[in-house]
C-alpha cells in the first residue's frame, strides 16, 4: 500500500510546482560560487530552479510553470539571497517557453524539460555565467559524486531558506531506480541519485541542476512525497539524452 501511496502522490508532487524550493540536508554555498543558477519567479515569488546554459537560455523542468501566467515569469540570475535586492542580480523576463514537444501533462514524468528564451541576453560576468552542457550523450557512471543546488527548506516541512543551498549526492544505478519507480522511470531519459542520510531535494525544487565535475548532467524532476525516504531514489532528467533537442532549439532562434 505504501508504494501505491507514493505513486498517487506523484500528482501532488507535480501539482506543487515550485511552491517552495526544497534542498534539505545541505549547506549554504559560498555566495555567487554557482553563477549559472537561476531563480524562476512569478510575481517576485520563487517557483522553480533553473540553469543558465547560454546568455539567452535557461533550462528547467516543463512541469514547473503555470503557462497561464507566462507574462509574469522572470529569471533572476546572479542571486545568492533571493529575499534581497543584491546589486549582482539580473531580473530578465521570458520571451518564449519551449516545452519539449513530447511532454504531455504536468502529472506525467516523461520528457519533462523546458527551455526558456530570455527577453534579453544576460550580462555575463563573474557572478552570471552559463554552465557547460555535456559534450556528448555518454553515460554517467554509477557512484559518481555530484552536487544539487537550490533555494529552500533545510528539512521536509520546514521553512524555506532564502540563500542558495547545496547538497552532495551520489548517482544511483538506473536498474534500481526502474525497480522502484516502475513505469514512471525511463532509463533512457532519466538519472537518479541515492536518498540517504537525509540529503537531497524535495517538492518544489524542480528544474534545479545536477552538476558533476562542473558539467550539467541532470535537471531535478521528482522524488518521494516525504523526500527523505531512502527506499526511493531521487530522479532527474538526463541532459545528455536531450542534447539534440536542446541544440536544435538554441540553433533555431528567430532574431
Amino acid at each position: 500500500w505504501y508504494f501505491v501511496a507514493i505513486l498517487l502522490n506523484l500528482s501532488t508532487i507535480f501539482a506543487l510546482n515550485g511552491l517552495e524550493t526544497g534542498i534539505f540536508g545541505g549547506v549554504e554555498v559560498k555566495p555567487h560560487s554557482k553563477p549559472y543558477m537561476a531563480s524562476l519567479q512569478s510575481r517576485k515569488h520563487h517557483v522553480c530552479g533553473g540553469v543558465l546554459i547560454r546568455e539567452d537560455f535557461v533550462l528547467t523542468s516543463a512541469h514547473c510553470l503555470d503557462f497561464s501566467s507566462d507574462d509574469v515569469v522572470e529569471a533572476v540570475l546572479g542571486a545568492h539571497n533571493i529575499s534581497r535586492h543584491e546589486s549582482s542580480q539580473q531580473r530578465i523576463g521570458v520571451s518564449r517557453y519551449n516545452k519539449h514537444p513530447l511532454f504531455l501533462h504536468p502529472a506525467e514524468t516523461q520528457y519533462d524539460m523546458m527551455l526558456l528564451r530570455l527577453k534579453r541576453n544576460a550580462s555575463l560576468n563573474g557572478k552570471v555565467r552559463p554552465l557547460p552542457l555535456p559534450k556528448d550523450s555518454g553515460k554517467i557512471a554509477t557512484g559518481q559524486q555530484c552536487a544539487m543546488a537550490g533555494w529552500g527548506m533545510r528539512r521536509p516541512g520546514g521553512l524555506a531558506e532564502t540563500v542558495l543551498m547545496q547538497v552532495q549526492v551520489q548517482v544511483e544505478d538506473k536498474k534500481k531506480c526502474k525497480g522502484k519507480w516502475k513505469r514512471h522511470f525511463n532509463t533512457n531519459q532519466m538519472l537518479c541519485s541515492e536518498s540517504r542520510g537525509g540529503k537531497g531535494f524535495c517538492q518544489g525544487d524542480s528544474g534545479g541542476p545536477l552538476v558533476c565535475h562542473s558539467v550539467l548532467r541532470g535537471v531535478a524532476a521528482y522524488t518521494s512525497p516525504e523526500c527523505t525516504n531512502s527506499d526511493y531514489p531521487q530522479v532527474y532528467m538526463d541532459v545528455s539524452f536531450f542534447l539534440p533537442w536542446i541544440k536544435n532549439v538554441m540553433d533555431n532562434v528567430n532574431p
